[in-house]
């Protein structure tokens, strides 16, 4: 029954994250913005306000594929947002801003996340594999370094949590500072970014859960 609860809990919380994301999103962002301006252009004004002018904006594809390369100094908003005048895509471009003005101040969550992205790519990479051949092969061996390197993953997860609330943050500051949405549309645009925050929190809750869970396995294993 526990080894139940357990996978519907893994199961439920993304899926239950992920569909709060879409349902948020897809209702507000059928609210225009008192501004008129499109998400693109919500971008770049807080840019240009924050002195920022290395980083430039461009359209891309899919559906909430947002997202702030700070390698190209690029904010990469989904054809949606770039194009859209709502709330839900004023708050979206905001929040990619957000990352590039952490970014141009060296944000230590930010930059401690950078560092940490080769380890937890090796660490989702290899871990798996070797938590697995430890498991099929009762090898302590094998299954210590596999939890060492998802460890690593996991480490990068929790990291990203006040990586993204900062952003967040930041954004509903730039919007009501710069006069980008009225007070009446404030809490529409938190109820956005917050729902977009739920992914997040969902991920690294599933992360350490399974780090548990490998832990008492290695454990289990030592006592047999």
């Amino acid at each position: 029954m526990d080894f139940l609860i357990y996978f519907a809990i893994i199961l439920i919380v993304p899926l239950w994250a992920s569909s709060r994301v879409k349902s948020t999103y897809k209702k507000y962002s059928k609210v225009a913005t008192t501004a008129n301006m499109t998400g693109a252009e919500v971008a770049n004004r807080i840019l240009q306000e924050n002195g920022i002018y290395d980083v430039t904006v461009k359209p891309g594809k899919g559906f909430l594929t947002d997202h702030y390369n700070p390698s190209k100094k690029e904010i990469v908003l989904s054809p949606d947002n770039y194009h859209g005048m709502s709330v839900a895509g004023a708050a979206v471009a905001a929040h990619e801003v957000g990352h590039a003005i952490q970014d141009a101040e060296s944000y230590a969550f930010l930059r401690f996340r950078h560092a940490l992205v080769p380890v937890a790519n090796i660490g989702s990479n290899l871990s798996m594999f070797l938590i697995l051949a430890g498991l099929l092969l009762t090898s302590q061996a094998l299954l210590l370094p596999g939890i060492i390197f998802f460890s690593a993953a996991v480490l990068f997860q929790f990291v990203t949590l006040p990586v993204e609330f900062n952003a967040s943050s930041r954004a509903m500051d730039q919007m009501v500072s710069v006069g980008l949405i009225r007070n009446e549309e404030e809490p529409h645009a938190k109820k956005v970014l917050n729902a977009a925050a739920l992914t997040y929190v969902a991920a690294a809750l599933v992360s350490l859960l399974e780090l548990l869970r490998f832990i008492l396995m290695f454990m289990n294993m030592n006592r047999d």
